[in-house]
């Protein structure tokens, strides 16, 4: 069955046509570990992750790498200001490895609880400091590239052009909107390849150029071209990496190999926290552990994602969520009472059941269009009757959703220690006399201790996390 995906690069649908049918090839650009994965960033994870998925559904075989950037990022998007890390290691009072190690195992620590598959290769900007080197002198060579008194910059006017993803008209743009304007520059828009290190600098290396450091585009192009090749199959990261991370990648391909280096550029729009920007300023920036630390399941915020295409911006609600965690329970009590069920199929229901599960492959094949596979998903669920052959059917989904649906997390009563039993009556005390402040403490001391709660028709379902 054939697969489609919305383009950047082209800027319409394309049908998928890969380099090698044996072995699809995908960069991804990871974190930069300097604070916190959001649930927004996390949301362009999720999304990369459903990709994976269904391109095994499809039978390939995958290659994918992500990056980890611990080094090169830079405060502003002209290339000025200081490196991120460096700034978190300064307040923190930490070396900036301390940092980079600290944020990166946070980052897989919630990949982990998303059931976010690894990629086959995570690599360190760090680490690669020899390739990226070799990177800036083979763009010096072949023109595309100067050295001022601070860094050496890629040149844009050398290229046929630029920018090639967000379509911007330069002309239009007014210096120092969107970046710093140095006099040294050839141009505003050129951007740092390798900047030179002040004296004092914590993370710098020997080069041709003095100590000094990599830039934050350097990287991706660097490590891409060797785990991937000059040329490979798809390319993902959030939308805002298009109008300049991702730009100037391509640039440095093009000067480097004359090639753009990926075919299929896909991109996951934002996350919105009720109807606005996610923003620390607001006190609204929400992390894995928040949803965690209410009592619910990780994979209920997975399940939300899914209610809204990954090219379209989505409103974070804790009702959101809260209808998610209910909607993730029903799905695995669907699936549980299939497994036992025994009621006889018929040609007609079997023909149904197929016809749902060709409508579910069409879904995911067109862009990864989550919402509609979910609904087919649920069809399935809410099947008539129970059966074995319908938990294999949403078992097989399930490699795709990735929600772990055969997950057993309830417990007997009598198997849930006292004190959180004393807690939740406390806390429905508190309900009763519509003390939500109260109940809501109650409920955040308990999912501290292990456990999460359900509130039901027929009283308060304790789980273990």
């Amino acid at each position: 069955m054939d697969i489609y995906f919305n383009n950047t690069l082209t800027r319409k649908k394309d049908k998928f046509i890969p380099l090698n049918d044996k072995e699809i090839t995908i960069y991804s650009c990871g974190p930069t570990v300097y604070k916190d994965a959001t649930i927004g960033n996390l949301r362009t994870n999720i999304f990369q992750d459903v990709l994976r998925r269904v391109l095994k559904y499809n039978g390939y075989k995958i290659k994918h790498v992500m990056n980890i950037t611990d080094v090169g990022h830079l405060v502003s998007d002209g290339d000025e200001g200081e490196d991120k890390i460096l700034k978190t290691a300064r307040e923190e009072n930490k070396t900036p490895l301390e940092i980079a190690d600290y944020y990166t195992k946070l980052f897989f620590d919630d990949l982990k609880n998303l059931n976010i598959e690894t990629p086959e290769v995570v690599c360190k900007a760090t680490e690669h400091i020899k390739e990226m080197l070799q990177y800036v002198k083979q763009l010096i060579e072949n023109g595309y590239a100067y050295e001022t008194s601070t860094a050496i910059y890629f040149d844009i006017s050398k290229l046929d052009k630029y920018p090639i993803l967000s379509n911007v008209n330069l002309e239009e743009q007014k210096p120092g909107a969107r970046v710093e304007v140095d006099k040294e520059k050839k141009n505003p828009y050129d951007f740092a390849l390798w900047i030179k290190a002040p004296e004092n600098h914590l993370m710098k290396w020997d080069s041709p150029w003095g100590p000094s450091y990599p830039g934050w585009h350097i990287e991706c192009s660097a490590m891409g071209k060797k785990y991937l090749g000059e040329q490979f199959d798809i390319h993902t990261g959030g939308i805002d990496l298009i109008p300049t991370h991702h730009e100037n990648e391509i640039a440095q391909s093009k000067g480097y190999s004359k090639k753009i280096p990926a075919n299929y550029w896909l991109h996951g729009e934002y996350l919105l926290i009720d109807g606005g920007k996610m923003s620390k300023s607001l006190g609204n920036v929400y992390l894995l552990k928040d949803i965690i630390e209410k009592g619910y399941d990780p994979l209920a915020y997975k399940l939300f994602c899914y209610s809204c295409h990954y090219r379209n911006k989505i409103n974070f609600t804790w009702e959101g969520i809260e209808s998610a965690s209910r909607s993730l329970e029903r799905l695995r009590n669907s699936y549980k009472l299939n497994l036992k069920g025994n009621d006889k199929l018929t040609k007609n229901d079997k023909e149904k059941i197929k016809k749902l599960e060709t409508k579910f492959h069409e879904a995911i094949n067109d862009d990864l269009n989550m919402p509609l596979a979910m609904s087919y998903v649920w069809e399935i669920a809410r099947f008539e009757k129970k059966n074995s052959e319908i938990s294999k059917m949403l078992e097989k989904f399930d490699t795709v959703l990735g929600l772990n649906i055969d997950k057993q997390n309830t417990i007997n009563q009598e198997d849930i220690p006292q004190d959180i039993l004393d807690l939740v009556e406390q806390r429905n005390l508190a309900r009763q006399s519509k003390d939500w402040v109260k109940s809501d403490e109650l409920r955040d001391l308990i999912a501290q201790k292990g456990y999460s709660l359900k509130d039901t028709a027929n009283g308060t379902e304790i789980n273990k996390k």
